[in-house]
């Protein structure tokens, strides 16, 4: 490692180490069955309220200290989708049946691959590893136990435990420290262009690396140093980067 123009890897977890928007896609399916047959919904409602559950997901802001727990705060993310697109009858059970349906469901299917925990062993021999997630703490916390992943790193920081998540530059400082290391023998590696990238170009680290498995064009003010379909091509980028 000393010889080593990079020293640490951070990586990202959601969409980068783990397809979640699969396992996501298939608990949301799962779901819409159950409204479906529970409610005799037809295909374009049940659309409606597992897209409108979706976007309530995507604006969520959850404080910990307000006194609901994540569970309690997208059951009612489903009640209110449920009550917007069918009417206002009392859905609660429901919403609860669909919460857990959805939340299960996805864990049953989120999963690592063996050519990605082959990577991650393989990298570990020469760098320091770190995982780096946003993300409330239980349901980051109950995504690692599902797909078992701790072991191949160094350190694991979770946005939700600390006062502030990607892209603040004060996590990736806690990031360095955990690993002793500076930025500038970091790489960081993730798919979100405004959390991942944008937050490690801004702390200093010495490369970035988009995941990029859609084939979109960057757009904003930053750019990654460098853009993959998978992380499996890691490797390659490593060998760029002390090439430089």
């Amino acid at each position: 490692m000393d010889g080593s123009a990079v020293k640490a890897i951070l990586f990202d977890l959601d969409d980068t180490l783990i397809d979640t928007s699969r396992a996501g896609g298939v608990a949301m399916r799962k779901t819409g069955e159950l409204l479906k047959t529970t409610l005799g919904l037809d295909d374009v409602t049940v659309s409606t309220v597992c897209e409108k559950f979706k976007q309530k997901l995507f604006l969520e802001s959850f404080d910990p200290t307000a006194g609901r727990s994540i569970d309690e705060v997208r059951v009612g993310h489903w009640e209110e989708s449920i009550q917007e697109a069918v009417g206002s009858r009392s859905t609660h059970p429901l919403a609860v049946q669909c919460y857990h349906l959805w939340k299960n469901s996805r864990l049953e299917f989120l999963s690592m691959s063996p050519e990605t925990r082959d990577l991650l062993t393989h990298l570990r021999r020469t760098y320091k590893l770190l995982l780096l997630t946003n993300g409330d703490a239980q349901v980051q916390r109950e995504k690692l136990k599902a797909v078992g992943c701790e072991e191949f790193f160094d350190a694991i920081v979770i946005g939700g435990e600390h006062a502030e998540q990607k892209p603040s530059p004060s996590i990736f400082r806690l990031c360095f420290s955990k690993l002793g290391v500076e930025a500038k023998d970091c790489v960081m590696v993730g798919d979100s262009l405004d959390t991942d990238i944008k937050g490690a170009f801004n702390a200093g680290v010495l490369a970035t690396v988009w995941i990029n498995r859609t084939g979109g064009v960057p757009n904003g003010s930053v750019k990654p140093d460098f853009t993959v379909p998978t992380v499996l091509e890691l490797p390659g980028i490593l060998a760029q980067i002390e090439r430089r």
